[in-house]
């Protein structure tokens, strides 16, 4: 299974769930995106968008340059 990245480097809150909400519509279920953000608040929006939503946060990772979601759609 190929998983798909989301770059959303130097978008700011609320644009990283926005722009991450589209993609996963596009996406079908049990597919996997990964989303690289370097808002830091997306360590707090995501979690709640995807328990908001129903999809599953797979992981969480920090790198030198942000935040990486690992998101499945419900």
């Amino acid at each position: 299974m190929t998983i798909k990245t989301l770059d959303l480097k130097g978008l700011k809150c609320p644009l990283p769930v926005l722009k991450t909400r589209k993609a996963m519509k596009e996406l079908a279920s049990g597919s996997q995106i990964w989303v690289e953000t370097t808002d830091p608040l997306a360590a707090i929006d995501m979690p709640n968008f995807c328990q908001e939503s129903g999809h599953h946060l797979l992981e969480t990772a920090e790198n030198d340059s942000g935040l990486r979601f690992l998101i499945e759609k419900a």
